[in-house]
């Protein structure tokens, strides 16, 4: 009897010892000053019609409720959507529309919409008078069009849009008929899964390497199929936008489709099985073919098989026909690529890839173009005679724009420029599209038609300061047509006349919130088009500095210092500090002490910001940049751990020397690679006294073919995966760490239980350490009881272990 009495003291204090372990509490609140910014109101987002004569504003928001997140969905074929509408779940919606002219003036509310409208993927019309968009009603998706010149909303089908796979309208050239995919109108009930299973679910491999990164939400049985198929097959349908509508193809799986630009024939990619228990459904097996808008067969393009083996490393693709499309410059050609290496990066090929076409009536052999001798990445369509395309090669970070001749595009190629994606400074910016007669995006030239138009971000060792130039092509020397001055920070939107030099650009500085202006780049003069309220009021007083500085091997650095209203540095006493930061590889120490961003920008904060810190007390160091270059003879991650914290005694070095920083009370956080560097920096170093992890993978094992921009194996490089991996030295943590994860988190490589087995790894070392895992939240967090119980998280942590130790 003593021995029970004993046994059952002994369980009740375990037991209570786990309890206080693990707890479940309400969400909590930060502070007020935390909470405005939260809920501060959305600016709304501009959409500018395709004749450049109209403005759509979108309003937006705030976070959403838990309760939203928590309505059931569907997890299948690495996709997650919602089985009552048939579409995605979790969708950021646009609940008000309005209407301005291009200059502001005569601004209007739309009417028509339904109550409470839940608004989803806007689309012009060719000719630039309608707009098409989808509303989420309570049992599925509407679509509904707005007539332009009356400002009024009407609905054109009931709620039977199918968009689980996403693409499902696309309006056809008259401006007067979409095609969209219909919910199969004899479906039936859903598949019920059996009680009892009908025998083991069995994968095999036949010794062939099939070595695919982690994935998540994928089929794992007959029954997913049969879910997956009972909500993905769909019908095209056709209508005019008084809802007259018939069935022109399907039923069957549509991936895709796609008009062309004279609006008579369709593409569409179906799925074919059998599918794939190891792969998200972009990897199934699938065809494309060509029908006419009767829904009529035309011609198969290609039977593209199930890709399970591809080849390793960056610069991979799979064989046979990819990234197909219609020209935007013609009325019915299909163009497409096809590897010429094997898909195989590690293939020594003069060749990667070659563009095929074919022209309506698709009839006899595809004519095969041009090659490429770095991997296909892009046609800018232009006119009969002039064209870009683009090429990228990951493995050296090198891109490559040449021109060639659409009317003959075996000719070959031009080489227009090749540079290192690595250097922003040289970045000559991006060439300038607009709208054809059919409403197909095309080059956009000067008047004199032998000079494009170039927007960049214009990246400089003093920030971003963006530009308009003007490009000869025939030369290859470019005229510069503005820039954005200090204090402003302005960025182009649109060319809307480029004869004329009109520009729409959005404006702001440190003080002034953005807003957009019509500029006249011939006179310098600029009207003021928007005049949104400014968002953040309660920040007019944060200070905001772009610092500079330098790592011990002297790669420059730099990242956005904020401090709190009224400090002084080097009068005030030395305030407790938060980096936060995402590391980045480079292989080049040029590229890597580039700058980012820009002084002068107004501090709009997203709903995650650690910046908000900046309210409690603390200095923040927000973007820093934290690089990891590849050596002489080795690959970035060689030395992860060390140029890590290399990276941060950097700033904390500089920043005790401005006289912000308190060097013992400095902690560091992140989010998913940020937060691995997170975990790396407080396991390996001494120069932070707490650290916040969010959403991040801590143990590289778990993803063994590779991760983030890490192209050998874990068999290849074991020691280099063990020493990243936090989660192997655990043994070694003697600082606290809080963990935060989304509980039902889909990105590839941070699985939830990344965070729970190295929090048990920690726990198991006697570390100081917590876990938050958020119900109901993927990768980023949406929910607005999960956001403000995050920043309690964070400034409890902080102030218990930075501020206040």
């Amino acid at each position: 009897m003593k021995s029970f009495i004993l046994f059952c003291i002994s369980f009740v204090l375990i037991s209570g010892a786990q309890l206080s372990a693990q707890t479940e509490m309400t969400y909590r609140l930060p502070p007020q000053e935390i909470i405005d910014l939260v809920d501060a109101p959305t600016t709304p987002t501009m959409n500018i019609s395709p004749r450049n004569n109209v403005i759509l504003l979108l309003e937006r928001p705030g976070l959403p409720g838990i309760e939203v997140l928590a309505e059931e969905e569907l997890r299948l074929g690495g996709i997650r959507f919602d089985p009552r509408t048939n579409g995605p779940s979790s969708s950021w919606f646009v609940t008000g529309m309005s209407l301005m002219n291009i200059d502001g003036s005569n601004p209007r509310q739309v009417t028509g919409l339904p109550e409470n409208p839940q608004i989803t993927t806007t689309s012009w019309s060719p000719d630039g008078n309608k707009v098409a968009f989808l509303h989420t009603a309570d049992n599925g998706i509407e679509l509904w069009w707005l007539d332009i010149a009356t400002a009024h909303a009407q609905k054109i089908t009931e709620p039977i849009i199918n968009a689980v796979l996403g693409n499902s309208f696309n309006w056809l050239s008259d401006s007067e008929t979409i095609v969209f995919t219909a919910v199969y109108a004899d479906r039936g009930p859903a598949p019920r899964r059996p009680q009892v299973a009908s025998g083991p679910v069995i994968q095999e491999s036949m010794g062939r390497r099939a070595a695919v990164r982690t994935f998540q939400d994928l089929l794992s049985d007959k029954y997913d199929e049969a879910i997956f198929d009972y909500y993905t097959v769909a019908e095209l349908h056709k209508t005019d936008l008084r809802g007259n509508s018939e069935k022109i193809y399907g039923p069957t799986v549509i991936w895709s489709f796609q008009a062309s630009p004279d609006g008579n024939f369709l593409r569409v990619t179906t799925l074919q099985k059998p599918y794939s228990y190891i792969v998200p459904f972009s990897r199934f097996a699938h065809r494309y073919e060509v029908i006419d808008v009767q829904g009529n067969p035309v011609r198969t393009i290609a039977d593209i098989p199930v890709t399970e083996e591809m080849p390793r490393g960056f610069g991979a693709t799979r064989e046979g026909v990819r990234s197909i499309s219609w020209r935007n410059d013609a009325p019915a050609t299909l163009y497409w690529v096809e590897a010429l290496d094997g898909g195989d990066p590690n293939t020594k090929s003069e060749f990667r890839d070659q563009v095929f076409f074919l022209e309506a009536p698709f009839e006899g052999e595809p004519l095969a173009g041009f090659k490429t001798n770095y991997r296909y990445s892009g046609i800018t369509w232009g006119n009969r005679d002039f064209a870009l395309v683009s090429e990228f090669w990951q493995p050296t970070r090198m891109a490559k724009m040449s021109s060639f001749h659409p009317a003959d595009p075996a000719a070959g190629l031009t080489l227009i420029r090749e540079r290192s994606a690595e250097d922003r400074y040289g970045d000559p910016g991006n060439l300038q599209t607009t709208l054809n007669e059919y409403g197909r995006s095309v080059l956009m030239f000067d008047r004199n038609g032998r000079d494009l138009f170039l927007v960049g971000t214009g990246a400089s060792p003093e920030g971003n300061r963006p530009f308009v130039d003007l490009y000869h092509f025939h030369t290859g020397e470019t005229t510069r047509l503005w820039r954005s001055e200090a204090p402003y920070f302005e960025s182009p939107v649109r060319i809307i006349d480029p004869d004329r030099r009109l520009v729409i650009t959005r404006r702001e500085s440190v003080e002034k919130h953005p807003n957009f202006y019509l500029r006249d780049l011939r006179n310098d003069t600029m009207t003021q088009i928007t005049d949104f309220p400014e968002p953040f009021p309660q920040l007019r007083e944060l200070q905001k500095e772009m610092i500079h500085f330098e790592r011990a091997d002297g790669i420059p650095l730099s990242g956005e210092l904020f401090l709190p209203p009224g400090f002084d540095p080097g009068v005030d006493e030395p305030l407790p500090t938060i980096f936060w930061a995402y590391p980045r590889e480079f292989l080049t120490t040029d590229g890597a002490g580039q700058v980012t961003g820009s002084p002068y920008t107004y501090t709009r904060l997203g709903s995650n910001s650690i910046v908000m810190l900046a309210t409690q007390g603390y200095a923040v160091l927000n973007n820093a940049a934290f690089p990891i270059v590849a050596g002489e003879t080795g690959e970035p991650n060689d030395t992860f751990v060390e140029q890590l914290v290399a990276n941060a005694e950097a700033a904390i070095q500089t920043l005790v020397e401005m006289g912000v920083t308190d060097s013992e009370r400095v902690g560091v956080s992140g989010h998913s690679y940020g937060a691995f560097m997170t975990a790396n920096l407080v396991t390996h170093s001494d120069i932070f006294a707490a650290g916040v992890a969010r959403s991040g993978a801590y143990n590289r094992t778990l993803t063994p073919f590779g991760f983030q921009f890490e192209e050998r194996t874990y068999w290849q490089a074991p020691e280099v995966y063990n020493a990243m991996s936090p989660f192997m030295h655990a043994d070694k943590m003697n600082v606290p760490l809080l963990l935060i994860h989304g509980a039902d988190d889909n990105n590839a490589g941070t699985f939830p239980m990344q965070s729970e087995r190295y929090y048990d790894a920690l726990r198991g070392h006697g570390a100081t350490v917590r876990l938050v895992m958020l119900p109901h939240e993927s990768h980023g967090y949406r929910a607005r009881e999960s956001v403000l119980h995050m920043h309690w998280e964070w400034l409890e942590w902080f102030d218990r272990y930075v501020k206040n130790r």
